[in-house]
């Protein structure tokens, strides 16, 4: 993604520890779901602005004592999602740019897939904004059990 940023005038910006836990997971799929978070990031931040790739390992209460997950955070300083429009993001051909077309901007149906397959991974993704100070998408994947 760092060519797409570059074009745009965008800075690429990773967060991530020395190392990770594994996770059960296809990495088709998760690249998949990366890729539909970061282009949509880098399409809605503007020329001069950031988009941050950042992961780390969170406790998850409600999965008990297996509640380790790796959570995967990519943030953007666009202009942010309108508390109204927050709740359907995720939504089968939901778009937030009603001017945009399907010619011109996608189907509205990358992050609902995204979210199918997170949560076929056992993982949960939610999204985070406030207009004018950006958005931060949200996933996480069970730690592998033999990664113990």
């Amino acid at each position: 993604f760092g060519p797409q940023a570059a074009d745009r005038g965008v800075t690429l910006a990773l967060d991530l520890p020395s190392e990770l836990p594994r996770v059960v997971a296809d990495w088709r799929r998760v690249s998949q779901v990366l890729g539909n978070l970061l282009t949509n990031a880098l399409r809605h931040t503007p020329q001069g602005g950031c988009v941050t790739l950042s992961a780390a390992v969170v406790s998850t209460p409600a999965k008990g004592a297996e509640g380790r997950c790796v959570q995967v955070a990519v943030s953007d300083t666009g202009a942010g999602i309108p508390p109204q429009d927050l709740p359907y993001v995720f939504e089968r051909f939901w778009r937030g740019d009603k001017s945009r077309s399907r010619a011109g901007g996608g189907t509205g149906l990358g992050l609902a897939i995204a979210k199918q397959l997170v949560e076929v991974h056992g993982g949960t993704i939610e999204a985070h904004s406030a207009p004018g100070e950006g958005s931060t998408f949200t996933f996480t994947l069970p730690v592998s059990p033999r990664a113990e």
